[in-house]
């Protein structure tokens, strides 16, 4: 006999599918506990936290599987994606026939690179003896071209890096042939020999590789490797591998295939200003883990590491499917699931020319010193060249020195002095031996004396007891004053860290004798000497960039035009110092005439220890010669100086 309350509830389910069936004869599951999107939602739920154990799941022939079998094929299927479960939502209510259902849900992956893939599947469902609706499970249901074993892969597509452009907006970064010098192990006959050979050879290269090629592991590397592989020993730009072909072409076993790399005209071009491009190291992976992966390229340093993410571009990513191979291992297959396509890299212009940087680091090539050479065009304040020594590496001396400037700012001291009228190039100034100031005493270069002489005489011999007795003319901050004007201290922006300068102020009557040469607390760089140089040649300063696209936020403006008078007065006391003065080395170099100011600056309290500095400016082309420790700045400076003017003008 049936039960009484079995028959009511039997009746009123039948009831609930007829109210259905009125509007179609394919139903969509009306709402109640028993409908199938209870479990759809379930399911949704327990694929997102890995437990399932609220849904019953059989296979496509009706056999049960148990619910963390499930889980444990959806992580495995998930492959590269299991650490960051999908979002998942349902779309519309699930459609029923008779005891089978089907849901469209959403799927919806978060990847890396903030790029969402999103796809719908269906979930298929039946309705159990128990009424209960249980999950047709299969690996379709992750996605349709899923099957049992495979596995969602991850594959980085790289985007093509841009180049860095010099003014005229070619790449100062190329293909540029290059030799791989190597050894195949097997034609090798006396190791020691050949390391010798080598040896010799590459220190012969002009300019001297640096560092040198290391080949102290070079007989472990060869014993290790198959006798015919090739024992890579040194990569060598076209140019340096023809200085030394002769030498080492016929040597048993040398081999030298060729090949093209990305590489600026020279090696030691503008190294520390463009920076580097290399494979990713171990810090940049652990400090930008979303940014960078193995193997990928990455700048460092210079303009390669200050502009990387839009030098680099957005790599591409693509969804594959990994199946495993016949010795068990999962290898990618050719299919393609999502792809998002690379962005390639954008440019960055700057004003760097191609024959001005070449003649700087000529000029600096050999200098074992660690030295600069920065070039201002006058006109505009484009960074021409940013030369730093010795060889290819080192900091950016150029643009981020902090030293005294010595007897160069010297210039800013004589402007200062004629723009207050305290003296005129021919007013006469006492230049003693030595000149004491509150108990310290100032003295000249070798102890010189030139007597009382004209104020342009004393800047042309750079005669520090005269700027020293001087000094007060200009005031507490006078100098500091006078520095502005010609763009010291400024908050301009070049692209890449730079120190615009530190002028003393407001310091007592020993401190404003010692910032009037160039000593004291007043810091300058190389580029900061030579933006103010410009300024001098020019008569107002013009801020100096060196990046023109992108532009800089925060570029300064212009400074104020100088006092005509004075800054012609300055102008014709350089000529002077290159004619009669301390740069008369200069004074025959071809082209237009060189105006400039020499300087030998303390760094410390033994004034043996000195930096060697000249400033100046031939035609449109400003310029600042730095070197550390490099004693005076006649003797060091100057002839670097000469270098440089005589490289440019071929």
């Amino acid at each position: 006999m049936r039960h009484p309350q079995r028959i009511r509830r039997t009746k009123s389910r039948l009831a609930a599918v007829a109210a259905c069936l009125i509007a179609s004869t394919t139903l969509v599951a009306c709402s109640g506990e028993d409908g199938p999107q209870r479990s759809v939602d379930a399911f949704l739920e327990g694929w997102r936290s890995g437990n399932l154990q609220a849904v019953g799941f059989v296979d496509p022939t009706g056999a049960k599987i148990a619910a963390d079998a499930v889980a444990q094929e959806i992580k495995e299927l998930s492959g590269e994606l299991a650490g960051t479960p999908p979002a998942l939502s349902l779309r519309g209510d699930p459609e029923v026939v008779h005891n089978a259902a089907t849901a469209t849900i959403r799927v919806e992956w978060a990847l890396p690179g903030e790029t969402n893939w999103t796809y719908d599947r269906q979930v298929r469902l039946t309705q159990g003896r128990d009424d209960a609706w249980q999950v047709i499970w299969e690996p379709q249901v992750v996605h349709e071209q899923l099957t049992r074993g495979d596995r969602l892969g991850l594959r980085r597509n790289t985007a093509q890096r841009a180049g860095v452009l010099d003014g005229a907006g070619k790449p100062l970064i190329t293909p540029r042939p290059v030799v791989r010098v190597g050894l195949q192990p097997s034609e090798v006959t006396d190791v020691q020999a050949m390391i010798r050979e080598l040896d010799a050879a590459f220190r012969a290269i002009r300019p001297a590789i640096t560092p040198p090629v290391d080949l102290s592991d070079l007989p472990k590397r060869l014993e290790e490797a198959k006798p015919d592989a090739f024992v890579e020993v040194v990569t060598l730009r076209d140019e340096a591998y023809r200085q030394i072909k002769s030498r080492i072409y016929d040597l048993p076993g040398t081999k030298f295939p060729t090949d093209k790399l990305q590489l600026a005209p020279t090696r030691e071009f503008a190294r520390a200003v463009l920076g580097t491009v290399d494979p990713a190291q171990a810090d940049d992976l652990e400090k930008f883990p979303d940014r960078y992966f193995p193997g990928d390229m990455v700048g460092h340093g210079g303009l390669q590491g200050r502009w990387d993410e839009r030098l680099g571009g957005v790599p591409g990513l693509s969804v594959i499917i990994k199946r495993p191979g016949p010795d068990g291992t999962l290898e990618p297959t050719d299919t393609v699931l999502f792809r998002r396509e690379p962005q390639p890299g954008e440019p960055v212009k700057t004003t760097l020319d191609v024959a001005t940087q070449n003649a700087a680091d000529q000029a600096l090539r050999g200098e074992r010193r660690r030295s600069a050479l920065v070039a201002v065009r006058i006109s505009d304040g484009a960074v021409l060249a940013a030369a730093n020594g010795p060889g290819a590496a080192g900091e950016n001396l150029a643009f981020t020195a902090q030293v005294p400037p010595g007897s160069t700012f010297k210039m800013v001291s004589a402007l200062g002095l004629l723009e207050r009228d305290a003296v005129t190039p021919d007013t006469t100034v006492d230049c003693p031996k030595t000149f004491t100031v509150d108990g310290r005493s100032f003295k000249n270069s070798n102890d010189f004396a030139l007597g009382k002489v004209p104020f342009r005489t004393d800047f042309a011999k750079s005669c520090n007891t005269a700027f020293a007795a001087l000094a007060p003319q200009l005031g507490a901050d006078g100098l500091a004053a006078t520095g502005r004007t010609l763009g010291l201290e400024g908050k301009w922006e070049v692209g890449l860290d730079a120190f615009t300068g530190q002028v003393s102020a407001n310091g007592g009557a020993t401190e404003q004798a010692a910032a009037a040469i160039g000593q004291g607390t007043t810091l300058v760089s190389p580029l900061a000497m030579a933006a103010a140089t410009a300024a001098v040649a020019k008569g107002g300063f013009t801020p100096p960039k060196l990046v023109l696209d992108p532009a800089p936020e925060g570029a300064a403006e212009p400074g104020p035009e100088l006092k005509p008078e004075a800054v012609a007065a300055v102008r014709a006391m350089m000529r002077e110092v290159v004619t009669s003065g301390t740069g008369t080395a200069l004074k025959d170099v071809p082209g237009e005439p060189v105006h400039g100011k020499t300087g030998t600056a303390e760094y410390d309290d033994n004034p043996k220890n000195t930096h060697a500095w000249f400033v100046g400016w031939q035609g449109d082309v400003a310029f600042a010669v730095f070197v550390e420790k490099g004693g005076s700045g006649s003797g060091t400076a100057v002839p670097i100086a000469e270098r440089f003017l005589r490289a440019l003008s071929r």
